[in-house]
């Protein structure tokens, strides 16, 4: 790596005002969308109202789970853009929001709800833990953990912009010393309640993390999408290089792999043992059409990915990453797809996969959101951490 000085010239400038007005575009039909679905199909849109708060949740902890992984590593490559993460975690503010509609129809989307709970041995035994007062109190200590930690994390940070207190980054290294062990238990508890427990006598122990690292991915590709089109177009200062994009590109790369060795590990260990419990939740993969949601799954997160972010020169091309940010973001939403459509087809009793008006919704919603919420967060703070001590050596990385 080169430690040739590289000044910051960083001067703040507005983001055009196309953007917010994309951002609310997509943002209102989603949601004009939505109810429309609702009122077509309420059960449908319910259980997809699942696959927009993971997927939003996902996203906005583990983009401050990288804030707090270069805090804590002393990574300087990713200080330059750090900013562009703590915007995007910002998403966590908002989840009680996106929480709510779930938490409005538990009684139609969860089995260990249903009146036959009193009856079935195996959720009898796990309502200790699957019961709607201790969901409820788990969903508002996980926000309210998450939301504490973001405005600790930005305070720092911003305050820093002002000050150049170099304690203040010590300040935020501890804090992610107690973050990251307490991100990958609220994470892990998250994606049991909201995903596994759809079929509640089905368990993995590895579900927790394959669910992060897709989330992981899916963050990655919004950020980079965000870093490509701010730096290409000026508002980033001057500085930041592709060997920047290299590095994301890497970490895109590197996540769709980790991605894929948990879910083949949690595939291959269910049907090794072939006990009766594990079996059934990917039998309803298989069955009546599914396998080819299956095996399309990972076409399209393992295989594309793997040959089209492989090569370097791949991941040092704007457009190109570009297209496979959009390309991963997709992938995430058909994965969560995966996993909770099946049951609304079991619950519906319909016959095989389909895809209709609200997951249209949902995709405009999710990301219509996120575009209004980052333009609003580039209003009155720094897209660079320009007080950051690491900055310069973050703008000198070269590869």
């Amino acid at each position: 790596m080169s430690t040739a000085s590289h000044t910051m010239v960083y001067e703040k400038k507005a983001l055009p005002a196309k953007v917010a007005t994309t951002g609310w575009a997509l943002l209102i039909l989603g949601l004009l969308l939505g109810v429309a679905a609702f009122m077509m199909d309420a059960l449908r849109m319910q259980f997809v109202s699942i696959i927009l708060f993971t997927f939003l949740a996902g996203i906005g902890i583990t983009a401050l789970f990288m804030v707090s992984i270069e805090y804590l590593a002393g990574a300087v490559w990713s200080t330059p853009i750090r900013r562009v993460f703590e915007m995007m975690s910002s998403i966590v503010l908002f989840l009680p929001l996106f929480a709510l509609p779930v938490v409005l129809s538990m009684g139609n989307v969860f089995e260990w709800m249903s009146p036959k709970a009193a009856t079935d041995q195996v959720l009898i035994n796990k309502a200790p833990y699957l019961n709607q007062p201790f969901f409820l109190v788990r969903l508002a200590v996980i926000l309210g953990i998450w939301i504490l930690f973001y405005v600790l994390f930005t305070k720092n940070s911003r305050k820093q912009d002002e000050t150049r207190d170099q304690s203040l980054t010590a300040r935020n290294i501890k804090l992610s010393a107690i973050f990251i062990p307490v991100m990958g238990l609220s994470i892990t508890a998250l994606s049991i309640d909201f995903l596994m427990s759809l079929e509640p006598h089905w368990f993995s122990t590895i579900f927790g993390v394959n669910f992060f690292m897709g989330s992981l991915v899916a963050a990655l590709s919004f950020i980079t999408i965000a870093v490509i089109l701010l730096n290409e177009n000026g508002y980033l200062g001057k500085g930041i290089v592709r060997d920047h994009y290299y590095s994301l590109g890497f970490a895109m790369f590197a996540g769709c792999v980790f991605w894929t060795y948990t879910a083949f590990s949690q595939g291959m260990l269910i049907w090794y043992a072939n006990m009766p419990e594990e079996t059934p939740w990917y039998l309803h993969r298989w069955e009546d059409g599914w396998n080819v949601i299956t095996i399309s799954l990972l076409v399209v997160h393992f295989i594309v990915p793997l040959f089209a972010l492989i090569q370097r020169k791949n991941k040092t091309n704007p457009a190109r990453m570009i297209f496979m940010s959009c390309w991963l973001i997709f992938a995430h939403m058909f994965d969560l797809y995966w996993i909770v459509m099946p049951v609304h087809s079991h619950v519906a009793k319909i016959h095989g996969p389909s895809i209709g008006l609200a997951e249209l919704a949902a995709a405009l919603i999710a990301i219509g959101f996120i575009v209004v919420l980052f333009q609003q967060q580039t209003k009155n703070k720094n897209l660079v951490p320009v007080g950051d001590p690491k900055l310069q050596r973050g703008l000198a990385f070269r590869l």
